[in-house]
């Protein structure tokens, strides 16, 4: 009986180790390097990430295409590559993820800079100047943050609106959805009384949706959208950053904006205020 025991102690041991073992392997390819330029060219695929649900700067339209503003420049990346794009559709709170653990080669999600992501993520030159804005029905429009008190606020997770109110307006109640698609769907089901996230954003959908309106066009300090690469990656970083500079000679983010931005906002939105063309502002 004592051997006995002694037997299965030891086939238990070799099971438990087999196991962590597996981890361990499991843990290690949720992670792996960069890939280097030389690599993304030999598999004739850049591989990169984008919102799939965020008209118009990530989305997919009625033929399953993806278009909009950070498309237009992703097509561009890997035109100039010789190598085909394959987009990976994202959440906002996972995109620090798949660019840290090199999911993606780059991330074009509408990404706004922030020193917190700035330590997990190398960001390139940026593209577009963006700010936090308020949508809500007009007839019960929000104008200002105090009007949201005893009020839910939509936010979508992993976005800068969270992070402001989180920070700066613990008071105020947010209701919380991983996808964009989510907010509007909570929105015009009235299950919360306004929604927060880029300016840019809230004013576009606001176009198309009559009956709501961006109360609040301006809040916190002005940021800037650009492009990320997994932490180290310097050789693709520099490619992208060359990229944005040259491109600046042919004003192309004034272009995408004609093509993406410009059927939406119309004439209500000065190309200037969002638009950054070699990456200076």
């Amino acid at each position: 009986m004592k051997k006995f025991t002694t037997f299965l102690m030891a086939i238990v041991s070799i099971l438990a180790l087999t196991f962590a073992s597996g981890c361990a392997s499991n843990s290690e390819t949720e992670s792996k390097p960069y890939r280097s330029i030389a690599e993304i060219k030999k598999s004739g695929e850049l591989i990169i990430g984008v919102f799939s649900d965020k008209a118009p700067f990530g989305y997919i339209d009625k033929n399953g295409n993806y278009r909009g503003y950070d498309i237009y420049f992703a097509e561009r990346l890997a035109k100039d590559l010789g190598v085909k794009p394959k987009y990976i559709s994202l959440e906002p709170a996972n995109r620090t993820e798949y660019a840290k653990t090199g999911k993606v080669d780059i991330i074009l999600a509408n990404f706004t800079v922030t020193k917190e992501r700035a330590e997990q993520v190398d960001f390139a030159l940026p593209y577009m100047k963006v700010a936090i804005g308020v949508v809500s029905p007009k007839n019960q429009n929000i104008t200002s943050v105090e009007q949201l008190k005893g009020k839910k606020l939509i936010v979508a997770k992993g976005t800068t609106a969270e992070t402001y109110f989180t920070e700066n307006h613990p008071e105020i109640e947010l209701l919380k959805f991983d996808q964009y698609a989510e907010t509007y769907s909570a929105l015009l089901d009235k299950r919360g009384d306004a929604f927060s996230t880029d300016n840019t954003e809230v004013l576009a959908w606001a176009m198309k949706n009559p009956e709501y309106k961006v109360g609040i066009t301006h809040l916190g300090k002005d940021e800037v959208i650009a492009p990320a690469v997994q932490k180290g990656n310097k050789e693709l970083l520099d490619y992208i950053n060359n990229e944005i500079k040259e491109s600046a000679k042919e004003n192309f983010f004034h272009k995408d904006y004609e093509e993406t931005l410009a059927p939406v906002y119309g004439s209500s939105v000065n190309p200037d205020d969002l638009v950054i063309e070699g990456g200076k502002l």
